[in-house]
């Protein structure tokens, strides 16, 4: 028999499934405030459906954009248009990242996903000195702010679903998801030794961020 505790998530749970809202995309504009206002070679790992490589291109001379699933690569060259600045290439990090140096790399919600020492290893030796590391990514979150997330989400998809007919999952969320097994303790510890002076903190909605610049 459920407890009351146990009925609430469950129904909380329920809803943010049928309000639908991009995590990733909320996080956005925050990562651009955290980058230079014009910069040369960029990198997205885990571009998904290129939303955010389209932004990064108002900024950046040249754009890549890597992911490991064909068909959603399709999706984000359609969506982009034939341009110059923007190369989309399929593949699987850290091993197929197209060789740098660059000026921005950003990784949102695919680090849980990759080995993540071997990842921060190897974007620390493609990023230019002087570069810009941006990760927004997704933690093993089970203490209060994991559970404050839970209604908190469920206020944001309803804010952003309403006036909808339909809500519609946006196309972004809709890669297979992993579990993170690292939380945000063991993320931080092993971020500080790889990368002196990295920036991190937590946020809602079972994120963390992370800001590091090369020297």
């Amino acid at each position: 028999m459920m407890t009351p505790s146990a009925r609430l998530l469950d129904a909380l749970q329920r809803f943010n499934a049928s309000h639908p809202w991009d995590h990733n995309a909320h996080y956005h504009p925050w990562l651009l405030r955290q980058l230079p206002r014009r910069f040369g070679r960029a990198l997205d790992v885990g571009c998904g459906s290129g939303d955010l490589v389209r932004l990064l291109a108002r900024r950046a001379e040249r754009v890549d954009g890597i992911d490991a699933d064909p068909e959603i690569l399709e999706r984000a060259r359609e969506a982009t248009g034939s341009t110059a600045r923007v190369t989309y290439t399929l593949g699987a990090a850290p091993g197929e990242l197209p060789p740098g140096p660059y000026d921005v790399i950003t990784c949102v919600a695919v680090l849980h996903h990759l080995p993540f020492a071997e990842t921060l290893t190897r974007f620390r030796a493609e990023l230019a000195p002087g570069g810009t590391l941006v990760v927004v990514g997704c933690a093993r979150d089970e203490d209060v702010r994991g559970l404050l997330s839970v209604p908190l989400n469920a206020l944001a998809g309803w804010v952003k679903n309403r006036g909808r007919t339909a809500a519609r999952r946006p196309v972004s969320m809709t890669a297979p998801t992993r579990r993170p097994e690292m939380d945000f303790s063991e993320i931080a510890g092993e971020a500080r030794r790889l990368l002196p002076g990295v920036r991190l903190r937590r946020g809602f909605f079972w994120r963390y961020t992370l800001v590091w610049r090369a020297s």
